[in-house]
């Protein structure tokens, strides 16, 4: 479980100087392990100050970016679906260690999706620490990688599709990472077929794709 560490944006002023950050500006974030809260700290800091951070702290990761004024993304409206997105902030914000391997398969998502930038890894006693960046909001995001084994791999694909709800960012999640919904709404593997309009609101996981693709084409 990543302990203490809640979605944080990127900075205005560099941490270390105070000075603001100017418009396309590059800088480094660098995340540190606070033995206080036995938790996780954000600093950015400009590349003039850069020298002077490391001589004082040692990040456990660190990357360069640049600096774009924060932007609010619109919320979207309340409904029993969530997108990928809110899906993966919320269980970061509630650090459950039941969804650790859900927040991984979400993370793989908006990697493929675009939307989150894998920043850095780093090794821990506990796992492989994976960072990624909202290059739009400056958000980061840690999740540990669970090292699933594929058999595990299909079950949380499919769990986390259920979540999300089926069509929509379900099917685009699921596509992403090579699988599919079929015409019963269950997920397989290989090149997505075409769901019909009466396909049912939810997904369940496909032990025999082979006999699935039958009874799309009776559909």
């Amino acid at each position: 479980m990543i302990q203490a560490w809640n979605i944080r944006s990127r900075a205005h002023l560099c941490s270390l100087s105070g000075r603001a950050f100017s418009e396309g500006e590059p800088f480094y974030t660098a995340i540190y392990f606070d033995p206080e809260t036995s938790g996780y700290l954000r600093r950015d800091v400009s590349l003039d100050a850069w020298e002077q951070e490391l001589s004082e702290r040692k990040p456990i990761a660190y990357w360069k970016t640049a600096y774009t004024p924060h932007v609010a993304e619109e919320r979207p409206e309340v409904t029993s679906k969530e997108s990928a997105m809110t899906l993966l902030q919320r269980f970061i914000e509630e650090d459950e260690p039941n969804t650790e391997n859900a927040r991984y398969i979400l993370a793989l998502m908006l990697e493929r999706k675009r939307i989150l930038s894998p920043t850095a890894t780093k090794e821990t006693e506990t796992g492989k620490m994976l960072f990624y960046e909202n290059k739009k909001t400056g958000e980061v995001f840690i999740v540990r990688d669970p090292e699933l084994r594929l058999d595990e791999l299909v079950q949380v694909q499919d769990e986390v599709a259920m979540l999300l709800g089926f069509g929509g960012p379900a099917a685009e999640a699921a596509k992403a990472l090579g699988m599919s919904f079929d015409a019963s709404g269950k997920l397989n593997p290989g090149a997505p077929p075409e769901v019909p309009s009466e396909a049912p609101a939810t997904a369940t996981a496909s032990e025999e794709p082979n006999e699935e693709k039958d009874e799309q084409e009776s559909a």
